[in-house]
């Protein structure tokens, strides 16, 4: 299992290139599935949870060509067969392919879903939502059963809360449904946008993604079509947290300030500058940190996916920061890890105080989930001494060749392979 060493204490400076958004890829890649036509996405990131993804569809018989500009998805030959919970157990996302099985065979047979153990993240909204499309759904041991007989017709679709996932399996259902579908109290995320501009290449008629209330039009023709992703803007923000902790300078190449609003804010409170650039980008620190209070929200508020990242940047600054989690009730399980680097952070509920300025020293840390995973390399580039990180494969789900961008920019950092 790789680990990853780093020596605290360098400034980073320079340009890190930011890659495809992975959680606009996924879904992407499981709209595929809805239409006989190929798909080509360009700009896909090169992470495990994208390669998982492919295989999954590539499980149902999708084909799958890469280029250097690209990756084809020809689904002319796919059949709907189960998706294994070995499959599913890795990576949540998986549960994206269930929308489009269902709306293309009039079945589909998805295990219930695994990934990051952050939460309970239901499926349950995903559910509601089909079956408000007038789908047949069972839960039979572990196993999350569709039906529609006589496929799926158009209706008013209203969110308990606007979940990302569950947006997405919507929008995807409605494409293929009879007549126009309405989904309230939708996501806003820029993935969600990003996915409804990939299903319109493909033919589907969408409106309102990015607001509260999409319109879809069913009964699309589908054809042919070529998508490209947007950039990732949780990795551009974790840059963006490497930039600020070490006290460096990095222009971001291709990420996008307007995704970005709640987390440029978040800097500037913390006393660090962001400026755009010709290419994306420019985030700067040549004064100390201050402590500022966030709270997660969807978007367009602070992005949970974020946190971990942030609460490593507020145990270098000075004062106190209150941190809280209001999107998953399990997000603080980096707290005993950064701990172990010497941060002052108290928990309380869903509510973290960090009390910032005291150094932290290199020790043994272990990732848990992705983001957390990350937030411990972003302390250890000022922890003083070494730093090993285990469980790097946590880091490899989402982040393209981490270790080797952050070495570009000056970082002291290798990984080890054991």
């Amino acid at each position: 299992m790789d680990r990853l060493r780093i020596s605290g204490g360098k400034r980073l400076q320079g340009a890190v290139t930011i890659s495809g958004a992975k959680n606009a890829a996924l879904p992407q890649i499981a709209a595929a599935l809805l239409s006989p036509h190929p798909l080509e996405l360009t700009n896909l990131p090169v992470v495990s949870d994208v390669e998982n993804m492919l295989g999954v569809i590539a499980l149902h018989g999708a084909k799958i060509t890469r280029a250097a500009h690209g990756t084809t998805i020809d689904p002319s030959a796919i059949v709907s067969k189960e998706t294994s919970y070995d499959t599913v157990r890795r990576m949540r996302a998986t549960v994206l392919v269930l929308a489009p099985l269902l709306a293309r065979f009039g079945q589909a047979c998805v295990s219930l879903p695994g990934g990051c153990a952050i939460g309970a993240r239901p499926v349950d909204m995903h559910i509601k939502a089909l079956a408000t499309l007038g789908a047949d759904i069972a839960i039979e041991s572990g196993l999350i059963v569709a039906s529609a007989a006589n496929g799926l017709k158009g209706a008013r679709i209203v969110l308990s809360s606007p979940s990302v996932g569950a947006t997405e399996t919507a929008m995807m259902a409605a494409c293929a449904a009879k007549g126009e579908t309405e989904i309230l109290n939708a996501a806003r995320e820029p993935e969600v946008a990003d996915l409804a501009a990939c299903l319109s290449a493909m033919g589907a008629r969408i409106e309102g993604a990015g607001t509260h209330r999409i319109l879809i039009d069913g009964d699309t023709s589908w054809r042919p079509a070529k998508h490209h992703g947007i950039p990732d803007r949780i990795e551009a923000g974790t840059y963006a947290v490497a930039a600020a902790i070490t006290g460096g300078q990095l222009e971001l190449i291709h990420a996008r300030l307007e995704n970005l609003a709640s987390v440029v804010q978040a800097l500037e409170a913390m006393g660090v500058s962001v400026w755009p650039s010709d290419r994306g980008l420019v985030v700067s620190r040549d004064r100390p940190l201050k402590g500022a209070d966030l709270t997660t929200e969807p978007y367009p508020g602070f992005p949970t996916d974020l946190q971990a990242q942030f609460m490593a940047l507020a145990c270098c600054a000075e004062g106190a920061s209150l941190i809280r989690e209001t999107v998953f009730e399990n997000r603080f399980m980096h707290v005993p890890e950064l701990m172990r680097l010497g941060a002052n952070i108290t928990l309380q509920g869903t509510t973290a105080l960090v009390r910032g300025g005291a150094p932290l020293k290199g020790a043994q840390v272990m990732a848990t989930d992705l983001r957390a995973s990350v937030s411990l390399v972003l302390a250890a580039l000022v922890s003083k001494g070494e730093t090993i990180v285990n469980r790097v494969y946590h880091l490899d789900r989402g982040y393209e060749q981490l270790d080797r961008k952050l070495r570009l920019c000056g970082a002291d950092i290798e990984r080890l392979t054991s």
